[in-house]
């Protein structure tokens, strides 16, 4: 055992780089408290030394050394149990100095086993802990599997392992693609906004910085090299390359591809878009389960409601006006007046300079649009 402590000693001073006399510190503090429970005397009467040459344990009552198998057994365990602490605590803090200042990275791991839904992945110098809620939606692990992480948090204190990883954040992608397009390493291009429901689909916005370095195709590469290896890395996840416009009607257009857009009214005071389209193009345009407009709404950050003309005349709440049909209700709901309480509070000089209505439609329309809301208003105080 003298000589396991020596060496331990010896270990945890030249590699991991912790005081010797610290440590030594730490292990009479340790065979005293041990010692004393054995004995059952005060604190005060005991002493105890470790010679760090030989590993000898020496202990004193009353500065009478005591020697007893029991007592040389525990002592030896509490040894040994102080240094293996003390070396978790020094390959804890390695870890946490490795890490720390690697929040943002992507890193190279291989799948090592998995817990409880989580999955522990092996890194270049630690083990990392990728949680269920980081892992994409239907991707699975095999041990052995190497794959690209991103590096989320860095934890100092707690179980290991501390390093936390996600394969689901926008910010992989991001990463991923300043990997692969020199463009924007070199910053002639840059990633506007992302957008992403991990393991589907990912939309992302790009701009160049140069009139004659083209955004989308830097980032899809030649013969598409770049994004496939991109999508590969993914796992087969669907990646939209759009490009970003200052202009917003321009920006939603492309953040609604692939579906054909008829007409878009925007509404800046509370960032919300009207987009008109075709009837045979509504279902491309929201996608499946809503994912495209959903997908365009967050990377461009505007409220997107898509409706076809039809449906602005069938289902508007204005057909609850008296006098206004289908065409009048379509017409006022692509202007913004898009409810009765609208319409009720508008003043002839707005309406009347929307195209296709007078000034007589306009105070016709105002008036029954008051009248409605008075009879509403009556009906919930009775």
């Amino acid at each position: 055992m003298s000589e396991e402590l020596i060496l331990a000693l010896e270990y945890l001073e030249q590699e991991k780089g912790i005081d010797k006399e610290k440590l030594i510190q730490a292990v009479e503090a340790a065979l005293l408290s041990a010692a004393r429970k054995v004995l059952g005397v005060k604190k005060e009467e005991l002493n105890v030394t470790f010679d760090p040459s030989s590993g000898d344990i020496k202990i004193f009552l009353k500065g009478e050394e005591v020697s007893s198998q029991e007592l040389g057994r525990i002592a030896a365990q509490t040894a040994k149990q102080v240094i293996m602490q003390k070396l978790k605590e020094a390959e804890k803090e390695t870890v946490y100095e490795e890490y720390k200042d690697r929040v943002g990275d992507v890193v190279l791991g291989t799948v090592h086993r998995k817990e409880r839904g989580d999955v522990i992945v092996e890194l270049e110098k630690a083990e990392a802990l990728l949680p269920k809620s980081e892992q994409p939606r239907g991707e699975t692990y095999r041990q052995g599997q190497k794959m690209k992480v991103l590096i989320i948090d860095v934890k100092k204190s707690g179980k290991p392992p501390q390093v936390i990883v996600s394969r689901k954040s926008p910010q992989l992608v991001r990463k991923l693609f300043e990997i692969e397009v020199p463009e924007i390493q070199e910053g002639l291009v840059e990633i506007i906004s992302i957008a992403r429901e991990a393991g589907e689909r990912t939309k992302i916005a790009v701009h160049s910085k140069q009139e004659n370095v083209d955004p989308v195709g830097s980032c899809v590469g030649m013969k598409g090299t770049r994004v496939k290896n991109i999508v590969e890395e993914l796992g087969g996840e669907k990646i939209d390359i759009i490009r970003y416009s200052d202009d917003p009607k321009e920006f939603l257009k492309s953040a609604l591809n692939p579906a054909q857009i008829s007409e878009i009214k925007l509404f800046p005071d509370n960032k919300k878009a009207l987009v008109i389209v075709d009837k045979n193009q509504l279902s491309i345009a929201i996608g499946r389960h809503g994912q495209n407009v959903r997908l365009a709404s967050h990377l461009t950050g505007w409220e997107i409601d898509v409706r076809s003309p039809e449906e602005l005349r069938e289902t508007s709440p204005l057909r609850e006006i008296e006098g206004v049909g289908p065409k009048l209700a379509e017409i006022l709901s692509k202007s913004g007046y898009d409810s009765v309480e609208k319409v009720a509070n508008a003043k002839v000089e707005d309406l009347k300079g929307i195209e296709g209505i007078g000034e007589r439609t306009a105070q016709r329309v105002i008036t029954s649009a008051r009248e409605y809301m008075e009879k509403k208003q009556q009906k919930e105080n009775e």
